[in-house]
């Protein structure tokens, strides 16, 4: 018996009578983390690691039905062994380890392999079968160092500082704002920040990250000379709306995996592009496939064919998986606010 099959509302444990993360509402739904795509409202019951709770509550609603365990601790349900282990991804993130008769199968949600501070580290799992994304599923993808990103991006905005002009930088709200924040050099200037991305910065302060003093761009008048040195966090929604004329002169970058690509920064006119995912590159996806040990993988979205060839002609007993799981880069239906939001 197959433990995970691809059904109408999502991937269904069929022994455990249970979905992992459900685009349909459903009666039990476990959850890798909290984005939009991955965790819906409308669920009767919900299951997620203990560090998701304060951002799924934020995000879904206060009073949702919400079990949590901690990484590591499994529950018996059906006869179905379940925990989470860290997948790396965002502040919560999880890989579900599924354990029936002898068989395991493990489903990552999205992950990336290189630890960044405000999330646990991606830890690989022993399994049979690997349930893998594979957003960024091409070999041109190959991520920099986030170290030398993150110099990259201070050097940036130093330099707009000393011209006296502000640097709007545009990022998904919840995990890639609090990731740059967590890597920004805060002795250049004020950190100024969109009213989608504080209340998430509260939840990654209450559960111990580190982030810098941020000032909520809303409290700040156009004519304020903080502005003339601040770097300004925002979703890509507000590009090019009303919200973006408080700041009179400034430079925008766009910070995003997709960033490597030429035509998509020149598809989304900014002056500069930064390579930063939270998603595992190429090298990522194949280091973390192989140290699973599957002999048999389950690609869902993203560049699914490619990845698909490549493991067979590896050896491995790969196969698509349907979903309706995207990239939270590319998506702005979720980004918490409106790009008229000049609050």
């Amino acid at each position: 018996m197959d433990l995970v099959v691809a059904r109408p509302e999502g991937l269904y444990c069929p022994p455990g009578d249970f979905y992992i993360d459900p685009w349909r509402p459903v009666e039990r739904a476990v959850i890798t983390h909290a984005h939009g795509d991955h965790a819906r409202w409308g669920m009767g019951h919900y299951l997620a690691a203990a560090e998701s709770e304060g951002i799924l509550r934020s995000r879904i609603a206060a009073d949702m039905p919400l079990q949590t365990l901690a990484y590591g601790e499994a529950i018996d349900h059906h006869g179905v062994k379940l925990c989470f282990h860290p997948a790396g991804h965002v502040l919560g993130s999880a890989q579900i380890r599924l354990e029936y008769r002898g068989e395991v199968w493990v489903a990552s949600g999205d992950y990336k392999v290189e630890p960044d501070g405000t999330c646990a580290p991606f830890e690989p799992v022993r399994c049979h079968t690997f349930i893998t994304e594979s957003t960024f599923g091409l070999p041109i993808y190959r991520w920099p160092a986030q170290s030398e990103v993150f110099r990259d991006i201070n050097d940036w905005w130093r330099a707009n500082a000393a011209a006296g002009r502000a640097s709007v930088l545009f990022c998904y709200a919840f995990g890639k704002a609090q990731r740059i924040l967590h890597g920004l050099d805060e002795s250049i200037g004020t950190v100024v920040v969109h009213g989608a991305v504080e209340p998430l910065n509260k939840v990654y302060r209450d559960a111990g990250v580190y982030l810098p003093p941020t000032v909520y761009a809303g409290d700040l008048k156009k004519s304020d000379p903080l502005l003339r040195k601040a770097i300004v966090l925002a979703p890509p929604s507000t590009a090019g709306s009303n919200w973006m004329r408080r700041f009179g002169d400034y430079a925008d970058a766009f910070a995003s995996g997709w960033m490597m690509l030429r035509g998509t920064r020149r598809r989304r006119g900014v002056d500069r592009g930064f390579v930063l995912s939270d998603h595992a590159d190429w090298p990522g996806l194949l280091w973390a496939i192989g140290e699973t040990g599957a002999e048999r993988v389950m690609v869902t979205h993203g560049s699914v064919p490619i990845l698909v060839r490549y493991l067979r002609e590896q050896g491995l007993d790969a196969q698509a998986f349907e979903t309706e799981y995207g990239d939270e880069d590319e998506s702005e239906a979720d980004e918490g606010t409106s790009a008229g939001d000049a609050r």
